[in-house]
């Protein structure tokens, strides 16, 4: 892209946030779509591990770990890929879980889980968009 306008990159760029934003727009909507069309709000507690899934990242990852080494180089980022996991994990078992003891029903399941799945593939994008060496960071 080293060709084309500096105009043209920006409109790139901006179109590609864009995107980003209607994803995650999309993954809210049907959160929200979940609860209301079946009139139960169960299903929400599903945000409280959409807000845990990334401390662990925030909290863990950032950080000097050579203070805190015990006795393996990566014990805190093992940790930290361990917790993030365990809340990707509860982010699908929690609607399972509420159908399996028939609080919610199959649609709101559809829902949630589907919510889930354009949540991932947001964070996809996201990843595959500031992979390239534009010179732009997330940081």
């Amino acid at each position: 892209m080293a060709d084309l306008p500096n105009y043209v990159v920006a409109c790139l760029h901006t179109g590609r946030l864009a995107f980003l934003a209607i994803l995650v727009a999309a993954g809210i909507v049907l959160q929200i779509l979940a609860c209301a069309l079946y009139n139960n709000w169960w299903p929400m507690l599903t945000v409280l591990m959409y807000i845990v899934l990334p401390m662990p990242l925030l909290f863990f990852m950032g950080s000097d770990n050579s203070f805190f080494d015990g006795g393996t180089e990566n014990s805190w980022v093992d940790f930290t890929k361990f917790l993030t996991g365990a809340s990707a994990v509860g982010s699908i078992a929690i609607p399972v879980i509420l159908k399996h003891a028939n609080v919610i029903g199959w649609g709101a399941l559809a829902m949630e889980l589907s919510s889930f799945f354009v949540f991932v593939l947001a964070i996809v994008c996201y990843i595959f968009i500031n992979d390239d060496n534009s010179g732009y960071s997330s940081f």
